[in-house]
């Protein structure tokens, strides 16, 4: 168990995916740049390639742990985290609803 406070040093953000490349990794997984508005672009390495093409998430809108201590994967630095619900190996990447700016925080 956590406590509201714990949770509460979560910042999520809603960001927007600009690019994605294959990461040049051992896993199959995607270096992607993510367009978060006024508090500007962040780069990840997401393992997600199995489960979404380049074009499933090129200008789509996903939740993001925004202020997650950055972490050389690779040779990339992963500056936030995409979230996403798994079941098995099934990984479904979490959206908003309707469309929010950028950047706009999840509460």
């Amino acid at each position: 168990m956590i406590t509201i406070e714990d949770f509460a040093k979560l910042d999520i953000r809603i960001g927007k995916i600009i690019e994605v490349e294959d990461a040049e990794t051992r896993k199959p997984m995607y270096k992607i740049k993510v367009d978060f508005g006024p508090l500007g672009i962040k780069q990840a390495i997401v393992g997600i390639k199995p489960n979404y093409s380049k074009e499933e998430l090129l200008n789509k809108k996903f939740a993001f742990v925004f202020n997650l201590e950055p972490k050389k994967i690779g040779n990339v630095l992963s500056e936030c985290m995409i979230l996403a619900a798994t079941q098995g190996d099934k990984v479904i990447v979490l959206q908003p609803e309707r469309d929010i700016e950028t950047g706009s925080k999840v509460s």
